[in-house]
C-alpha cells in the first residue's frame, strides 16, 4: 500500500524487481483504475499521483503464469489497463488495507487449479536461493532441462530470457546493501566496474546516486527496511 497526502507532482522511479505486479489506484477525482505490468528490465518512470492510493499485489512470475494463464512477454516494461471491475475489485477495496488483503488472497487461493511444473519450481526456487548467481549453465545441469527449452518457456510467457532474470533478481538482491552504503558487490559480479554498470542499467544512476534515494525518488528503496 503507498498513499500519497500531498498535491506534489513528484515523479517515482520503479526498478526491476523480476515481479509481475497488479495495481489498483485512486487518483484525483476519485479516477479508479486497475492496471497489470510486466516484468521490466530498465528503470520505469512512475507518473505523479498526488492525492492518490495504491494497493498492489506483486507476483513471482512462475504464479503468474498459473494464476492468470496467460503470457505476459508483450507486457516487459509495460502495462495493460484491466476493466474496473476486474475480480470484482471496486474502489470500496482501497478503504482497508486488511479486507483488501484477505480479499485478494481468497481470490488467489480460487484461482490455483494446475500442478505446478516441477521442473519450472526447481528452476525458480535455485535462481531465488542463489540470488540470480548461478549460469543457466549450472541451472540447466541441476533442473535436467536444456538452455534452449528454459530461454523458449521465459521468452514465450515473460518476454526476457533466463540469463536476464538471473541478473535482474541478482541486481534486486544487491538493493539492500546499497541502500545500507556499501557500495563492492557482495555478490558474483565479475569486478567494481561490471557492479557499477549492472547498477547503471536497471537503475539509471551510479550505486552512490542509489543510496542517496534523493526526495525517495526510487520507490524499493523509499519502501526497504532499515537494516
Amino acid at each position: 500500500m503507498v498513499k500519497n497526502h500531498s498535491d506534489e507532482k513528484k515523479e517515482g522511479i520503479i526498478v526491476p524487481d523480476g515481479k509481475i505486479d497488479l495495481f489498483l489506484l485512486e487518483g484525483e477525482h476519485k479516477r479508479f483504475e486497475i492496471f497489470i505490468a510486466g516484468i521490466c528490465t530498465a528503470p520505469i518512470i512512475k507518473p505523479p499521483f498526488p492525492k492518490s492510493t495504491m494497493f498492489a499485489i506483486s507476483f513471482h512470475p512462475l504464479a503468474a503464469e498459473y494464476i492468470f494463464k496467460n503470457s505476459f512477454a508483450n507486457l516487459k516494461n509495460n502495462k495493460q489497463i484491466l476493466p474496473a471491475d476486474y475480480w470484482d475489485f471496486s474502489p470500496n477495496d482501497l478503504n482497508d488495507f486488511e479486507h483488501f488483503y484477505k480479499k485478494v488472497s481468497k481470490i488467489i487461493a480460487s484461482k490455483w487449479v494446475d500442478e505446478i511444473d516441477e521442473r519450472k519450481r526447481r528452476l525458480f526456487e535455485l535462481v531465488y536461493q542463489s540470488k540470480g548467481e548461478e549460469s543457466v549453465k549450472t541451472l540447466s545441469e541441476q533442473v535436467l532441462w536444456s538452455s534452449r527449452q528454459m530461454n523458449r518457456y521465459f521468452d514465450k510467457w515473460f518476454g526476457i530470457t533466463l540469463k536476464s532474470y538471473c541478473n535482474i533478481v541478482r541486481f534486486s538482491n544487491s538493493l539492500k546493501q546499497l541502500k545500507n552504503g556499501a557500495f563492492y558487490p557482495e555478490l558474483n559480479y565479475g569486478d567494481q566496474s561490471h557492479f557499477i554498470r549492472e547498477v547503471k542499467k536497471f537503475a539509471g544512476v551510479k550505486p552512490t546516486i542509489l543510496n542517496k534515494n534523493e526526495n525517495d525518488r526510487f520507490i524499493q528503496l523509499s519502501l526497504m527496511p532499515e537494516k
